[in-house]
């Protein structure tokens, strides 16, 4: 009971943490709607820390939490579902590298950008079908893919930084 306690305050923590990371640096994307921030790089942390569910469900609630709160509410389900598979299939992804002896550092980069190319799919096919741009939201694929490559690099390095925090391992470790 306290451990799964403990996981959900850390869950909430992350989602908060990645409502920030968006909307701290935001930059409007010429063509849709969107923006291009560095809420992935939080998305990737929350995936590698707490693995699913409970990564997953951090990333999605404090991504569209970010876009109610900018004002970029048609985007938020999308949001939500996108930043969740991102997260949980990074997860699944790495946990099942590292099983199969894939050095630590080439599981999380390979998990990353199977992430990535999942938001940036998954907001093509959101943006031309449920927002009803069509072809025009190919315009969002060149920025969601700069958002996707910086956020790949800055998540990898933080990755790489926490994995030598002990209270931070502690969590990964499952030992809380």
């Amino acid at each position: 009971m306290e451990k799964n306690f403990r996981m959900i305050v850390i869950s909430a923590m992350l989602a908060a943490m990645t409502a920030v990371a968006t909307m701290i640096i935001k930059v409007p994307t010429i063509g849709t709607n969107g923006y291009v921030n560095i809420g992935d790089s939080v998305v990737l942390i929350s995936a590698w820390l707490l693995g699913n569910p409970y990564g997953a469900l951090a990333a999605g609630v404090g991504s569209a939490l970010a876009d109610i709160l900018l004002g970029y509410a048609s985007y938020a389900p999308g949001t939500a579902v996108i930043k969740f598979l991102m997260a949980f299939v990074f997860a699944i992804v790495c946990t099942s590298l590292i099983k199969n002896h894939i050095p630590r550092i080439a599981a999380i980069i390979i998990s990353s950008v199977i992430a990535e190319l999942i938001m940036i799919a998954g907001y093509f096919v959101y943006e031309s079908t449920v927002l009803g741009y069509g072809l025009a939201a190919a315009g969002s694929v060149i920025s969601n893919s700069i958002q996707g490559g910086v956020c790949l690099v800055l998540g990898n390095v933080m990755i790489t930084v926490l994995s030598n925090v002990r209270a931070i391992r502690s969590v990964r470790d499952g030992s809380l």
